[in-house]
């Protein structure tokens, strides 16, 4: 016997074997029809009588096993049943001479035989057969259930009539020598009348017919035999048949202990045959014993045909501890026999799977490895693949994953050998994908991310702004398996994927290598799996589709969210420009009317997720949003992505898709992903899209591990106009700093002399897509230690207003008026620098250098001596700063009570129009009053007025320098008063000492 049936199993032994085979020419959907009808009657109960008689059926079955019949009986074909088409009367005659030829394979063992005609119709068929069935078609054939009860009834009576006969049998010592196939020629000329021969035949017969027995329902009665058996057989060391006889008795005691099976068959066996000791409860009590016989008992030929003494007077059966025992007894029998390794092998299945059932994983194992050595003769292409993923599926039943994983990756290789002329890449991708749980893989990079990383990766980065070392760590899970195997076994994926055609196939196995054992790769492989990646997707590109595969498993989207390693993910605010307000009311005063109560858990509970998710300011329908990712590349070479956007949902949202070249490991990097937001509503931040190496990812933030958010929740507000100023004056470097916190967006700047007045004509440009309905101007003076006299700003907005709504791309002009009137009065007393000659006033340069800039200076006679730069002098140039606020609406985002605020700084430098270059007195005529004579000299380049109370105005031409007098009551008041001039514009001077002669 040379080929192995992997699917024995114990129960097995009870069983009476049919064979179901077609003949001549029938289809194989039709066959298999009625085989699986045929199949569907396993087991039947004997009329009168409580014994349950049990089918095994196989539509293959190679006749030199049949050879072996004696030696266990359920390997005997006892039953052939045959299907045919037959269409005409003039084939029949053809038909069932096939019939005949049939049987004669299997003629020496056949108990009965049916053949199952389809087609034939007229007088033949209403001939009456005991062997035929005829049928109309594979539809019209009901009986067919009916006639294999039939039949298995008429083996029952052929098999009890053999057991009975061979049980009583009468030919006195006599004793016919079973064989197995190559013992008959070792038997020829022996002696036949010697007591060990004789012993040899009732011990084999013994053996047979608890073999019948077990097969006729008769449980109790065969474990007498065999005890019988073992004991005759293994006085003569006939160690073959006595490695059958316990195997015999093993299989009958696992059918009283497990009747549900141990081969995993469905539904469970229920025996009713010969009545069950009363110690059936106690039947998984080890220490049953064999039955030791007495030889008192048996009759001349050996066999006692009454076996109820024996069967009162002993456990018979085995304990499931003995039943392990005596078949390695068993299986080390076989191995003395080289003919014998088929029987062996199976023995070694049949163990395995009762070990299976006892949960006793590592003795099992043992019988596994003991038939992986047991060597057979040379086997076929695809009886090796058989053999190993048998072998795989006895690893996995016992537990033992990983190496069920190998033997059905060695199965998936045979499949594909070198000796194949059509290779099976198919079946051979097929297997590999039942060997992943084995490795502890999932083609789900979500479940590989749940537990997955074997090493806590660590690697060190200077951070791109900061210069400090940072720590970049991957995912703290642990892995499971080894990564190395793992990585081999997607590799053999990959390229089995590649010969069956399926590129897509093989594009999406080298991502998830990429994506999932991208820690373990080395620098060398990572180039090279990225390189096989690039070419692969250049013919079919990498998608996010599910790939469904023909048995049922769907491969899902591998995102590559580690190509680059994202670490942080933030939502950027509108510039301050752009930010939209909420208009202040009367309701609005209230935060929340919902509660009555001050404070409740509910609500805070609420708020505090609304705290982590949502993000508190807006953003703008149809402006440009921004969300700020660090990246960083883990890769030894530069990493070159494409078309990076954002993943949105909750609004309408146009991506606007980025590239990206990122250096080689170059730590954290700022990138700024952009979006317009087409519609209103909340949006979410989901993740972003990338395409690298070909591949294109949807890479969602809650899959992202290690990730940090500020919140991924914004609000989208109705759109709102933009507007945009540009003015006449130029740009100020001077960047004001306000108090209160507002954000200039322009700065501008212009230097005036005291009393001087300038307009500043502003260009108002709506750039957005909204009219632009709403405009409210105010101005704020930043704090001041000098004091302003009248309005330092002033305009007229209502002729702006007219040309409202503003349009889009339309412009408006806005003037704006400043003047500037400060006080310039000396803060010193005058009394310390009179002298007897009078009193000395110094002025200041003619030529400032803050006036260079904007209007040149009159030159002059330079006055300022070298003691003016003495300590404690000051300069005469005074600095005035404001804040112009462009409060705006319109659109849809006014109508829902939003505005925004666009603000312009204004510097104003302020130079003294008039200096004071002499002051002297004249003699009074009054002790009351006194006179000063004082030298004006005008420094700017325009006509000015200054005006006294005592006296006219005087009128100034640039540069022009003249005296006027001044009448003060009384010269001690002089000394405490302030001296000012005024000008047209009522320009208050300052009080200067006078140069030396």
């Amino acid at each position: 016997m040379s080929v192995p049936d992997y699917m024995q199993c114990a129960e097995d032994h009870q069983t009476l074997l049919v064979v179901v085979q077609p003949v001549g020419i029938v289809s194989e959907e039709n066959f298999f029809r009625i085989y699986k009808r045929i199949c569907s009657v396993s087991q039947i109960s004997v009329r009168d009588s409580q014994r349950v008689l049990y089918i095994r059926y196989r539509h293959h079955y190679p006749p030199e096993n049949n050879e072996w019949g004696d030696f266990q009986t359920h390997r005997k074909v006892v039953g052939l049943i045959t299907i045919t088409d037959c269409f005409s009367a003039k084939d029949w005659p053809q038909t069932f001479e096939k019939f005949h030829v049939q049987k004669e394979i299997y003629g020496s063992t056949l108990y009965d035989s049916r053949l199952f005609v389809f087609g034939l119709q007229g007088e033949i068929v209403e001939q009456p057969r005991t062997d035929v069935a005829f049928y109309p078609n594979y539809e019209d054939c009901q009986t067919v259930e009916k006639r294999i009860e039939d039949f298995i009834e008429s083996l029952f009576i052929v098999l009890e009539s053999k057991r009975l006969d061979r049980a009583t049998d009468k030919s006195g010592d006599k004793i016919p020598l079973l064989c197995v196939p190559f013992e008959k020629k070792d038997f020829v000329g022996l002696d036949t009348d010697s007591r060990h021969y004789k012993k040899r035949c009732q011990g084999r017969m013994r053996k047979h017919v608890g073999d019948l027995c077990l097969q006729a329902g008769m449980l109790q009665d065969s474990l007498v035999h065999y005890h019988m058996s073992v004991e005759l057989l293994r006085s003569v060391n006939d160690f073959l048949w006595l490695g059958a006889a316990l195997e015999g008795l093993c299989s009958a005691s696992v059918i009283y202990h497990y009747p549900g099976g141990t081969g995993g068959k469905s539904g469970a066996r229920r025996f009713q045959g010969s009545t069950l000791p009363a110690e059936a409860a106690n039947r998984h009590r080890p220490g049953a014993q064999e039955v030791l016989i007495d030889p008192g008992a048996l009759t001349t030929n050996g066999i006692n045909p009454d076996t109820s003494t024996e069967i009162g007077r002993a456990k018979n059966c085995l304990s499931p501890e003995d039943i392990i025992d005596k078949y390695k007894e068993a299986i080390s029998y076989y191995s003395k026999y080289k003919n014998a390794g088929v029987i062996e092998l199976e023995a070694c299945i049949k163990a395995v799977r009762v070990l299976a059932i006892q949960k006793r994983s590592m003795e099992a194992s043992e019988f596994l490895q003991n038939a992986v050595y047991i060597n057979l003769r040379q086997l076929s292409e695809e009886e090796k693949i058989q053999r190993y993923s048998i072998l795989s599926e006895l690893y996995e039943l016992i537990g033992f994953h990983r190496k069920s994983a190998f033997f059905k990756r060695v199965a998936a290789m045979q499949c594909v050998a070198p000796s194949i002329a059509e290779p099976g890449w198919r079946a051979c991708y097929k297997l590999l994908l039942e060997t992943l749980p084995g490795y502890s893989l999932s083609l789900d990079p979500k479940d590989f991310s749940r537990g997955i990383m074997t090493q806590r990766f660590v690697v060190k980065f200077l951070s791109y702004n900061s210069g400090n070392e940072e720590e970049l760590s991957g995912n703290p899970g642990t892995h499971r398996g080894w990564a190395a195997v793992q990585m081999r076994l997607l590799h053999e994926l990959v390229y089995a994927s590649r010969r069956m055609g399926n590129p897509a196939l093989s594009v999406r196995h080298l991502s998830f290598l990429l994506q999932t054992m991208l820690d373990f790769l080395s620098d060398q492989e990572k180039k090279d799996v990225t390189q096989s990646l690039e070419n692969y997707t250049s013919k079919c590109p990498g998608t996010m589709e599910p790939i469904a595969l023909p048995g049922g498993l769907t491969l899902p989207p591998v995102p590559f969210t580690k190509l680059p390693i994202v670490r942080h993910v933030k939502l950027l605010n509108l510039p301050a420009s752009l930010r939209p307000h909420k208009m202040k009311s009367l309701l609005g005063q209230n935060v929340s009317t919902k509660s009555p109560f001050i404070y409740s858990p509910i609500i805070a509970h609420n708020r505090g997720e609304e705290r982590n998710k949502k993000i508190d300011f807006q953003w703008v329908q149809g402006d440009v949003c921004e969300v700020q990712l660090m990246v960083y590349n883990p890769m030894p070479f530069e990493l070159r992505v494409e078309n990076m956007g954002l993943l949105t949902s909750g609004v309408e949202f146009e991506s606007l898709p980025a590239a990206l070249s990122l250096p080689a490991e170059s730590g954290l990097y700022p990138v700024t992903l952009v979006g317009v937001p087409q519609t209103t509503g909340t949006i979410t931040v989901n993740g972003y899209h990338t395409t690298v190496f070909g591949v294109f990812s949807d890479c969602l933030l809650d899959n992202l591990p290690g990730i940090k958010t500020s919140g991924s929740t914004v609000e989208v507000i109705p759109a709102l106009p933009r507007l945009q100023i540009s003015t006449s004056l130029p740009r100020s470097a001077h960047s004001l700093q306000p108090s209160s916190g507002d954000e200039i967006s322009t700065n501008v700047s212009v230097q005036l002399y005291n009393g001087e007045s300038q307009q500043l004509i502003i260009k108002l440009e709506n750039i957005g897509m909204e009219p632009l309905e709403k405009l409210e101007v105010t101005s704020k003076v930043l704090t001041t230690k000098e004091k302003l006299y009248g309005d330092f700003l002033s305009w007229k907005l209502e002729e702006t207003l007219a040309q409202f709504p503003l349009q889009p791309g339309k412009v408006a002009t806005f003037t704006i008026i400043i003047k500037v009137k400060l006080d310039f009065s000396c803060q010193e007393n005058l009394l310390q620098d009179l002298s007897d000659d009078g009193i000395s006033v110094s002025g200041f340069p003619l030529s400032s250098p803050f006036r260079q800039v904007v209007r040149p200076r009159v030159e002059g006679k330079p006055v300022n001596p070298p003691e003016s730069n003495k300590a404690g002098d000051y300069s005469h140039v005074k600095t005035l700063e404001a804040i112009l606020n462009f409060k705006y609406s319109g659109g849809p985002g006014h109508t829902e009570g939003y505005y925004r605020n666009l603000s312009l700084g204004l510097h104003v430098e302020v130079e003294p129009s008039v200096f004071f270059t002499r002051v002297s007195t004249l003699p009074a005529t009054s002790t009351r009053q006194c006179h000063l004579l004082l030298d004006v000299f005008n420094s700017t380049e325009h006509e000015l007025t200054v005006s006294t109370r005592s006296s006219e105005a005087l009128i100034l031409h640039a540069g022009e320098c003249q005296r006027i007098s001044l009448c003060h009551p009384g010269w001690s008041a002089v000394a405490q008063s302030w001296l000012t001039t005024t000008s047209t514009s009522c320009v208050e001077v300052i009080l200067l000492p006078h140069p030396p002669e």
